[in-house]
């Protein structure tokens, strides 16, 4: 089962983690990451093997969109019930945009530190060129 969707009707209709990891390009390893974070709800057959059902091949693909933007985990469990398709397009819910609006600024702090490490390791480069060049 993905997110909070009503228990499997048939486990016979379920997908393996296995048959998940090859259809989403997620390893197994990934899936149950998913699942730990709270992003994936998988049921256990009697076997206990993790069962999906079909929607969860848009929740990993909403999860893995979702991380690529750079959002976290914590985020993406708030976000994934307002989300809707692989892209995901995403319901524009006031706290929903609050927790967007700050993954942005969290980015660009983010990108700020990682231009001043930049510009500090271009000031060592240059001064090393310039001592190199002078001998």
């Amino acid at each position: 089962m993905s997110r909070s969707t009503p228990a499997l009707r048939s486990l016979s209709t379920a997908i393996s983690i296995g048959e998940l990891s090859a259809r989403s390009g997620a390893s197994p390893r990934m899936l149950r990451y998913y699942e730990q974070q709270g992003l994936l709800n998988p049921v256990r057959a009697d076997n206990g093997y993790r069962r999906y059902c079909s929607d969860a091949l848009t929740t990993v693909a909403q999860i893995r969109g979702l991380l690529d933007a750079g959002l976290s985990t914590d985020a993406i469990r708030q976000i994934l019930p307002c989300a809707h398709g692989s892209e995901p397009t995403i319901d524009p819910c006031p706290e929903i945009l609050d927790a967007l609006a700050h993954e942005r600024e969290r980015l660009d702090e983010r990108i700020r530190h990682l231009s001043a490490s930049r510009d500090t390791l271009d000031r060592y480069l240059t001064a090393t060129h310039s001592a190199t060049h002078r001998d």
